[in-house]
């Protein structure tokens, strides 16, 4: 199956991320559907363009390029009556993705492979409603989609290996870092290591072992640093099981092992204590720092990412 019509649900942040990822693609036109048109649906786009162009990552002609192959409708029925592939971006709700696959499916036709972008939910959950649910799939991006070159293609306990072999081949076409996940697991592969993390951090600091500045400089200027070319496993393998072997037996039952949200970020949300949404959380943030960390993610995404092509 040679997938050339993608229709995108949700204009939102990973809405507009996603058209832009699959719009580089020559070959490949995107709608981007919304329920309204309050706001100026390509706006996000260009902008992200912007910042492309900008740092010498892309060209003005290959950003023209980009827009005219994105198209942005209300339309529902228009939205999907050629697409390849759908995938929603829609809120982290069960029942809202659930309701939108069986509005949809009739609308579409029988080889169109139907994706979610959830980061958590089961894949066989959210298509429970859905009648074909062989060619029903996970494909989770991460944010920004456009410079993360990482998707997780999620099998659900009825996803075909075809709709997944589909999925996979074409997100390696369009320059992505596609990886299976074969078994439907809450948080896939990547956000499940990426919160056994999190737990790990947040424990320290309620330990009083670190604070959270501390805890950010040393994953950042240690592990941090060598994982996106030594990955852990392969760490294991460079310094020997054995040796791996004799730390774990010594470090693993010092470790965190909470099975509930962190006590300190429950009080801190109870506070009103959001993070960057209220200028504080762990730490404390003014509009200027806010905007910087933004800025500076984006910029070194764009850097690293050259390599990787």
């Amino acid at each position: 199956m040679n997938i050339k019509n993608v229709t995108v649900l949700g204009s939102g942040l990973m809405g507009n991320g996603l058209a832009l990822v699959f719009a580089k693609d020559p070959e490949t036109h995107v709608i981007l559907r919304s329920r309204s048109m309050k706001s100026e649906p390509l706006a996000g786009i260009r902008s992200n363009l912007d910042m492309l162009i900008e740092k010498g990552a892309m060209t003005e002609e290959e950003a023209g390029g980009i827009l005219s192959r994105i198209l942005f409708t209300t339309d529902m029925e228009r939205a999907l009556k050629d697409a390849d592939l759908v995938i929603e971006c829609v809120l982290e709700n069960m029942e809202l993705k659930q309701n939108l696959f069986a509005e949809i499916e009739p609308l579409c036709k029988e080889s169109c492979i139907l994706a979610t972008n959830t980061s958590v939910m089961s894949i066989t959950e959210i298509a429970a409603k859905v009648k074909n649910k062989s060619r029903f799939v996970g494909a989770h991006f991460w944010n920004p989609p456009y410079l993360i070159p990482l998707v997780e293609v999620v099998k659900g306990e009825d996803t075909s290996d075809e709709t997944m072999d589909i999925t996979y081949e074409y997100l390696k076409k369009i320059g992505k870092k596609p990886v299976k996940c074969v078994k439907d697991v809450p948080g896939f592969i990547a956000n499940r290591l990426q919160h056994a993390i999190w737990r790990e951090a947040l424990s320290i600091v309620e330990n009083g072992i670190a604070d959270p500045a501390t805890v950010d400089e040393a994953l950042r200027y240690g592990p941090g640093l060598r994982w996106p070319i030594l990955g852990i496993l392969e760490n294991a393998d460079m310094i020997g099981l054995d040796l791996s072997l004799s730390i774990q037996s010594y470090i693993v039952k010092y470790l965190e092992d909470a099975h509930e949200p962190s006590k300190l970020l429950r009080e801190l949300v109870e506070k009103g204590e959001l993070g960057f949404k209220t200028g504080k959380g762990y730490q404390t943030w003014t509009p200027e720092q806010i905007a910087a960390s933004n800025k500076r993610l984006r910029e070194y995404l764009i850097e690293v990412t050259k390599d990787l092509k």
